[in-house]
């Protein structure tokens, strides 16, 4: 079996692969502050649990926080015993990276990539809605051409309270209308009717300049909040988009070690 781990800046996300098959995943919270032994722990906690520890075979991390892919690295050495595949942008792909700065590029938006290319049609559009909301756009002949970033839901709801003194925290819904009666649902319609607004509009101003229709695939924490009522923007949702691209890197880059 194989260990994928995701770690984001809010959260961290596990996978069990036997084989193809997502057997069962798990989130942890990304915490700096955490220890090796901490998380190594924690590790080990959910896989003796779930009587797995004595079938893992292998293991893969991607991380946009530097700090905890050491903490992770180490923890899997440890307490698996298991020298992990660490993503980057030198790792074998089944895409060709077309940027300006390779070394920029986040290793979840790689996984991301690399499992658009493996399970649809190209080119395509991965929209990961996390802590920021990514766009990773991929051309018909598979080359990563670049992508967008901007605010995460969470990012601007917290921006909202945190910089308006009478504004409140919320909870993160979709709204019934656009024109919000009271201060809570103008808040949600702003950020995520906004957000919804901003997709639509992106995609289309990337499918004018691919030249062509793209596949557009969401994944992510907030994708099925915001996919409700998608005026037929998003083909498909994937949540575990990630993971399945974490588990074909692994494969590819331990047929070329």
């Amino acid at each position: 079996m194989l260990l994928v781990i995701d770690i984001g800046n809010t959260n961290t996300s596990l996978g069990i692969f036997d084989k193809d098959n997502l057997i069962n995943t798990f989130n942890l919270s990304s915490d700096v502050k955490k220890t090796v032994d901490e998380y190594g722990i924690s590790l080990l906690a959910i896989l003796n649990h779930n009587n797995m520890t004595e079938k893992i075979q292998g293991a893969i991390i991607s991380s946009v926080v530097p700090q905890l892919l050491e903490i992770f690295d180490n923890a899997i050495k440890k307490y698996l015993n298991i020298k992990p595949v660490n993503l980057t942008y030198k790792s074998k792909m089944p895409i060709k990276l077309a940027l300006d700065n390779n070394k920029e590029i986040g290793a979840d938006r790689l996984a991301n990539a690399a499992a658009a290319v493996k399970k649809y049609k190209l080119p395509s559009i991965v929209i990961d809605f996390g802590t920021a909301t990514t766009f990773d756009i991929v051309d018909e002949n598979a080359n990563f051409i670049g992508g967008i970033i901007a605010p995460g839901l969470k990012i601007q709801a917290k921006s909202l309270s945190q910089f308006t003194s009478k504004l409140p925290k919320l909870k993160i819904e979709m709204p019934k209308k656009a024109i919000g009666k009271d201060t809570i649902s103008a808040m949600l319609s702003g950020i995520v009717l906004g957000q919804k607004c901003m997709i639509k509009g992106m995609v289309e101003k990337c499918e004018q300049e691919l030249g062509q229709k793209a596949t557009v695939i969401a994944t992510g924490g907030f994708s099925d909040i915001l996919i409700n009522d998608t005026d037929n923007t998003i083909n498909y949702i994937d949540k575990d988009l990630t993971l399945f691209g974490l588990k074909e890197l692994y494969y590819l880059n331990q047929k070329n070690s």
